[in-house]
């Protein structure tokens, strides 16, 4: 027998195999044990990561001089490569490399940026002289070659992360078989607490090292997460002999191209009215390449034309129903897909114009300790791990006694709370800001750009809630597109939670650059100008709370229309049997309680 001996009851049946393609045993691969290679990975590389992008901003205003438009823009405009990139990443994972393989290759451009950003920031000719003017109008500009390193590192490894981001993800969830109900439980869990470990990386870059960078100095700010990232890469390829991979399958894009471009020549077919009269491959087909063959479906019935037999057999006319609806599963994900831009554009707020308001605010702590403004997004992290266990311990438990659903509310529902969330975030940041405003004017320093006798603390209840959202928005975006994602196509599902955030940083981009370009017309000095006491965040931020009330609104329709697709196994049934019977029993023993 080829592959790993055993019992065959023990084999995964969901195709994993072993990077030489053999099946694997439950036992000898996989499971948590295999996952938590993967996850100490991503603490590492979480706090490499933020220990740069959180303080970008920071090191744009004082270091290279750029205003606070310029800085925000360059900041959200390499945000929004680094979490587009992946969607390319996905492609080529699914298509050629497999998930293994275009992970561990990315990698190495990831660090090679790393190391190259830490250069830059400490040899003295590729950075400009010191400067201590509050506008930046009269300090010395980064050079060419200065400016072209830092950032041809910080683009470097955007296209690293292309790589690793949307198949990490998948690497650890494909630890874990559809098949067998109890790591199908597992799985479900494991979202919520892979989101726990991105956190503590975050929190430990968003605290350790911007401090480090702050008051220590940005070369071991820098190298020390380009070390971090070594030790990453270290601990996951230790766990390489314990890992479970997913075959590829082929381009996604093409697949899909394939059944958009046959529905279409074939739009005046009608269609069967018996779907077991479309076309579609054996099941001997499917089982001896470890695919999934999907039912046909009425969702976006109109690509059912793609599988209407006409006599040709050209892949470009006729295509089996499997793949006809794994093309609708990832079509029909699209409007959700959009409903979450205006809140990933929240949270570019964070690295960026909150930050900056903090350098405004009193950061002191005693009488020697200044806390650096970036290190407030370590609150959004502790927020977010304290929110995570508790939902996964005690909101889960008691909900699904209700819902009977093994995850408590639905992926689609838990979204929602998290976009209700931003509303109310965004209407705190706009009065919170409009009183730091008006202190300022008490106090007759805004034409100065001194700071405001206020703590930065003040700022706190928009960081907080900005990690309870999270709890509830991107945990479930992320488990929803990798869950509604065909089989086939989970690193391709994966980065649609990327790109999400890519275009969030994009829009940021644009609505930063257009708001302030239009408030400074017809003689207006501007919402938004180097000198942020002069400026007017708090009407940005409220035009941000319309703006997600408005995103709110367009979710809960498409919501509504969205079907959610056929679980490929009865793991997720046998679950829900279980929950019914543990309740049953429960609500027998607490009767016979009040009896007695």
């Amino acid at each position: 027998m080829s592959g790993e001996e055993g019992n065959i009851d023990d084999y995964t049946q969901d195709g994993t195999v072993d990077l030489k393609g053999n099946p694997v045993r439950r036992s000898k691969r996989g499971g948590w044990r295999a996952c938590s290679f993967v996850v100490v990975y991503e603490v590492f590389e979480r706090m490499a990561y933020h220990g740069i992008s959180s303080n970008l901003v920071m090191y744009l205003t004082d270091k290279l001089h750029h205003g606070t438009v310029k800085s925000a823009n360059n900041v959200t405009n390499w945000g929004g490569t680094i979490w587009v990139t992946p969607i390319f990443g996905a492609g080529v994972a699914e298509a050629y490399l497999g998930r293994y393989w275009t992970f561990v290759i990315a990698f190495f451009f990831y660090l090679m940026g790393m190391i190259v950003l830490a250069l830059s920031v400490s040899l003295s000719g590729l950075k400009p002289p010191p400067c201590n003017d509050i506008n930046s109008q009269d300090c010395r500009k980064a050079s060419t070659l200065q400016l072209g390193t830092f950032f041809a590192a910080l683009y470097t490894l955007a296209v690293g992360t292309g790589g690793t981001k949307p198949n990490i993800l998948t690497i650890a969830a494909d630890q874990f078989d559809e098949f067998e109900p109890k790591e199908k439980a597992h799985k479900l869990s494991f979202f919520n607490w892979w989101m726990f470990s991105i956190f503590f990386g975050t929190l430990l870059g968003n605290t350790v090292l911007v401090y480090i960078q702050d008051d220590v100095g940005w070369a071991l700010g820098y190298g020390l997460p380009a070390l971090g990232l070594a030790i990453a890469i270290a601990i996951f390829l230790a766990g390489t002999p314990f890992y479970r991979h997913k075959k590829p399958a082929g381009s996604p894009f093409t697949r899909m191209a394939k059944v958009i471009v046959a529905a279409i020549r074939k739009r005046n077919v009608p269609l069967p009215i018996d779907p077991q009269e479309l076309y579609e491959l054996d099941l001997e087909y499917y089982a001896q390449r470890g695919k999934y063959r999907i039912g046909s479906t009425q969702n976006l019935r109109f690509f059912n034309k793609a599988a209407v037999k006409t006599g040709a057999t050209n892949p470009w006319i006729l295509c089996s129903v499997s793949q006809v609806e794994e093309t609708t599963q990832m079509l029909a994900m699209i409007p959700i897909l959009v409903a979450t831009f205006v809140p990933s554009t929240m949270l570019a707020q964070i690295n960026t114009l909150f930050v900056k308001q903090g350098t405004t605010l009193d950061r002191a702590i005693g009488s020697s300790f200044k806390i650096p403004p970036a290190s407030l997004t370590g609150f959004v992290t502790l927020s977010m791990l304290v929110c995570v266990v508790l939902y996964d311990r005690c909101f889960v438990r008691i909900t699904r006694r209700w819902t009977k659903n093994p995850r408590g509310i639905t992926l689609l529902q838990r979204m929602g709370i998290g976009l209700v969330i931003h509303i109310i975030i965004m209407v705190i940041a706009s009065f919170t800001e409009r009183y730091r405003l008006s202190v300022a004017k008490d106090h007759g320093i805004v034409e100065k750009g001194q700071q405001v006798p206020l703590t930065i603390f003040i700022m706190l209840p928009q960081f907080v809630l900005m990690g309870t959202a999270d709890a509830f928005l991107e945990v479930a975006k992320i488990e929803f597109f990798y869950d509604q994602a065909p089989e086939s196509m989970k690193s391709l599902g994966t980065s649609y939670s990327m790109t999400t955030l890519g275009v969030g940083n994009f829009l940021s981009s644009f609505l930063l650059s257009t708001v302030s370009d239009i408030t400074k017309r017809h003689g207006h000095k501007g919402w938004i100008l180097n000198n942020l006491n002069v400026c007017h965040l708090d009407y940005y931020y409220a035009f941000f709370a319309i703006l997600n009330v408005l995103n709110f609104v367009f979710f809960l329709v498409v919501a509504k229309f969205y079907v959610y697709k056929a679980e490929v196994s009865d793991s997720m049934e046998v679950l829900t049997e279980e929950l019914k019977r543990l309740w049953l029993t429960d609500s027998v023993v607490d009767s016979h309680e009040n009896q007695n």
